[in-house]
Parts: structure tokens; C-alpha cells; sequence
């Protein structure tokens, strides 16, 4: 059995095609070892037709850590690891914007995996961008400033109250999220845990403010950071087909859910693989 599996890179600096990979079946060590390895080197990686359950979804995402369960999304039937990310007429999107998810716990996810199950006729691509190049694109003296920063991140700026106000029990497990993730300080530039790389880690889904510098100073920098970090040179974009999946590393990408098909519903099912607290080292 040929367990080789085909990795075409998208792009110079971040994104992968991957293929000769059933996903419904239980991989093993040499092929998960593939996966894992190709998901370092290029930063997302890409699967067409993978008609995955949530539970083979879970059990997939339980080989690279233990999951995270989203405070606010609800999730698959069963399955409270598989979060539910549906957005019709109803529920209009809420993540169009450059994120890193779930960057206002002290351990930010390490891998996140998303699947299609439902798309429009046309629009909904995501695209994902490389806090690696991005960094490793600055010059020496702005590298050495940024080093030294810390930014906060905060839930509630891509989580504002007035949007869980929908029903009282609604809003009640909004406060409850409020309450049990306050916000937290990362470091501006984060070295991978695993490579060793240095990647900008601020985003404008949850970062509010650069800690010991003057407001103006924070709100400058961050423009330029979030602007800088952005750029299509940094990018790789998707187009959905159904039951793709992609990959990403977490730690060290930003990723937008672009909202052109709205009103059109599309539902994507996302599992969420716990890191470590972000660091930096010289």
C-alpha cells in the first residue's frame, strides 16, 4: 500500500494542496507524520473530498492535542468539539474579518481543521496569511522594536455584547464567556514551539492595545502591523469545494471568512486543538 502521500505547494510562502489521504479512515503514523510535517512547513494545508463525520473529524484533530470547546459557537449534535459555523439570513457572519482564532485564552489554539457541509453558489472563500513571511519581512531595527512588545487580546472585540441579545439564554452564556475569559497579554512576535520560527502574533479579531506604549503609539503601530501583516504576498486563498478540509496552524497565521455570499446560508464544522502559552526567545 502506497502511503506516500502528494503535497503541492500553493504559493512561496504559506499554503498546500494535499492529496492521496482518505480522511475517514484512521491514518497511520507514516501518513499522520506527513500531514503533521507538511502543515509545519507550509502553514495550511488543503484536502478536496473528504465527506468527514464530526466524529471522524474529532478523532483526527485529537492526534495533533486536546481539543478546545468555544464558548459562545454551538456545535455538532453529540460532538461538542466540532463547533457549528453557520451563517444565513438569520446569522450573518461575524468572523469577516483577519483573525487568529481564539487568541484571548493563555493557550491559544495550536492547529484548527475545517470542513465544508453546506456552500453557496459562489463567494465564501477563505483566505490565510503567514505571520512568518510577514515578520521575516520587516527590517532589522523594526524586528528589534517589536520584539520586545506585548499586546493584550480581548474577547469581546469580536464578541461584543450587543450581538448575543437574541434570547436571554443567549446572553446570559455571552456574560458567562465574558466572565471566564478576561483579557489576557501575548508577546507581539511569538517563536514557534516546534520550528522556531518568529511570526507577528497580533490580529485584529482580538487584539486591543500594545502594552507601555502611549495610545496613539498603540493604535499606529497596530494599523500598520494588521495592514502590514495582510499584504496578498503574505497570502494564500481558497476556493470551497464540498467536503474540503483545511488545515492550519494557528500560531502563526491569520485567516478571513470572506462574507460575499451573504444572504446565501454556508455551513462549515471546525475542531480546535489547544497550544501553549506564546513566547518569544531570541
Amino acid at each position: 500500500m502506497n502511503e506516500r502521500l502528494t503535497i503541492v505547494p500553493l504559493g512561496p510562502h504559506i499554503g498546500a494542496q494535499i492529496s492521496n489521504l482518505d480522511l475517514s479512515r484512521p491514518l497511520s503514523d507514516s501518513q499522520f507524520e506527513q500531514l503533521y510535517h507538511a502543515l509545519l512547513r507550509h502553514q495550511v494545508v488543503f484536502l478536496r473530498q473528504q465527506p468527514v463525520t464530526p466524529q471522524q473529524q474529532r478523532a483526527l484533530a485529537i492526534r495533533f492535542g486536546d481539543l478546545h470547546i468555544h464558548p459562545v459557537y454551538p456545535h455538532a449534535q453529540g460532538v461538542e468539539e466540532i463547533i457549528v459555523l453557520d451563517t444565513h439570513k438569520d446569522n450573518p457572519p461575524d468572523n469577516d474579518n483577519w483573525h487568529t482564532d481564539v487568541t484571548f485564552i493563555e493557550t491559544p489554539p495550536a492547529v484548527a481543521l475545517l470542513t465544508s457541509k453546506l456552500l453557496p453558489d459562489s463567494g465564501g472563500d477563505t483566505l490565510w496569511s503567514s505571520g512568518i513571511a510577514a515578520f521575516e519581512a520587516l527590517s532589522t531595527p523594526f524586528k528589534s522594536l517589536l520584539s520586545g512588545l506585548q499586546a493584550e487580546h480581548d474577547f469581546t472585540k469580536s464578541f461584543p455584547g450587543f450581538k448575543y441579545r437574541k434570547t436571554e439564554e443567549e446572553h446570559t452564556r455571552w456574560k458567562q464567556a465574558v466572565a471566564k475569559n478576561p483579557p489576557v497579554v501575548h508577546p507581539v512576535v511569538r517563536t514557534h514551539p516546534v520550528s522556531g520560527r518568529k511570526a507577528l502574533f497580533v490580529n485584529e479579531g482580538f487584539t486591543t492595545r500594545i502594552i507601555g506604549i502611549s495610545e496613539k503609539e498603540s493604535t499606529a503601530l497596530l494599523a500598520f502591523l494588521f495592514a502590514h501583516t495582510t499584504k496578498p504576498e503574505f497570502q494564500v486563498r481558497w476556493r470551497w469545494q464540498q467536503d474540503d478540509m483545511a488545515i492550519w496552524d494557528n500560531r502563526i497565521t491569520q485567516h478571513y471568512a470572506n462574507a460575499d455570499y451573504y444572504p446565501a446560508r454556508r455551513v462549515m464544522h471546525r475542531a480546535t486543538v489547544l497550544g501553549d502559552k506564546p513566547f518569544f526567545a531570541d
